[in-house]
């Protein structure tokens, strides 16, 4: 009987689900058995018309489930918008967050286990069974937890209302997690950390994806406990975002927008690090991340296509399999 490789990723939103498509992808490709768990950022989650929405979590569920809206890259595809069209004369809702009618089925679903008595990561279990997803998608935790940002006009106003409705346009002064110090790690969460046999950080937001996960109490302990190495994958090629604007998120914690500058900031402010790819654009970064004694390496990293991107992602398995 063949033993899977157990991977755990921590994934935000459209970076991370079309990478961990290419890796199940890898999977397959290489005849290598993989057990995968994702925990999942939740700092985005909000409400809106009473419903509870998790958009990293969803955009996982709808990419892997095959339900995604391919050239987003999150909501479903086929969506109809019959709903928001007769809320829109009532002045009821953010026009600036429009959710279609199969969205709002998952949330309306979500809602509804909540309201039952489930914990976030049993109705997300719930939810996942509908799309017989080849990953166990996990909550970083189940208590609440949202990501708002401090704007440099001292207005704070939550992540999702700076980062859709204004583009990022007004200076962030910090970012706040509020909740995150009571949090706890969702059901799962350490177990998987504790039996993985690689770690892997796909190129999503490393401030308010990657980092508000290992900002939960225990988790970012659980990863320098365990064994495993831990791998990342370069969300900043040629000094830009893949995708996003990550570099704005980076410049309120004065982080370089390069791919060395990130991996520092992981080792600096989490003590965590084992490996980091770059970009072949960002090969000159490679001896500064090694010198921190981080293994690098430059590989081609734009997900063009699930070849590419699977090509990026057995990569990184294979450097987290690699001991130096």
């Amino acid at each position: 009987m063949t033993v899977p490789l157990r991977i755990v990723a921590l994934s935000g939103g459209v970076g991370g689900a079309r990478f961990l498509r290419g890796l199940l992808a890898w999977g397959e490709a290489s005849g290598t058995a993989l057990e995968v768990t994702v925990i999942a950022n939740t700092g985005d989650d909000m409400r809106l018309h009473g419903l509870q929405i998790c958009p990293d979590m969803d955009t996982v569920m709808y990419t892997l489930g095959g339900a995604i809206h391919e050239d987003q890259g999150w909501g479903r595809a086929d969506e109809r918008f019959t709903v928001a069209e007769e809320l829109r004369p009532y002045g009821v809702g953010w026009e600036w967050f429009t959710l279609g009618d199969r969205d709002i089925a998952t949330h309306l679903a979500r809602t509804s286990l909540l309201a039952s008595g489930l914990p976030l990561s049993a109705a997300t279990a719930r939810l996942c069974a509908r799309w017989d997803l080849p990953v166990a998608l996990l909550p970083m935790s189940d208590q609440p937890v949202e990501t708002h940002v401090e704007l440099a006009s001292g207005e704070t106003v939550h992540f999702e209302e700076w980062w859709v409705r204004t583009r990022a346009a007004e200076p962030a002064r910090r970012f706040v997690q509020v909740g995150v110090d009571d949090a706890t790690p969702a059901p799962g969460v350490l177990e998987a950390i504790g039996a993985a046999d690689a770690i892997l950080l796909p190129p999503s937001n490393p401030v308010v994806s990657v980092g508000t996960i290992l900002g939960v109490p225990g988790i970012a302990d659980a990863l320098r406990a365990t064994p495993a190495r831990l791998v990342g994958v370069s969300p900043i090629i040629g000094g830009a975002a893949v995708r996003g604007m990550a570099e704005t998120c980076l410049a309120t914690l004065g982080v370089p927008a390069t791919a060395a500058g990130v991996a520092l900031d992981y080792r600096a402010r989490f003590g965590l690090l084992d490996g980091w790819l770059v970009d072949d654009a960002d090969a000159a970064a490679v001896p500064e991340v090694q010198a921190a004694g981080i293994d690098a390496l430059a590989r081609p990293l734009w997900m063009s296509d699930l070849g590419a991107t699977a090509a990026i992602a057995g990569a990184a398995v294979e450097l987290a399999l690699t001991r130096s």
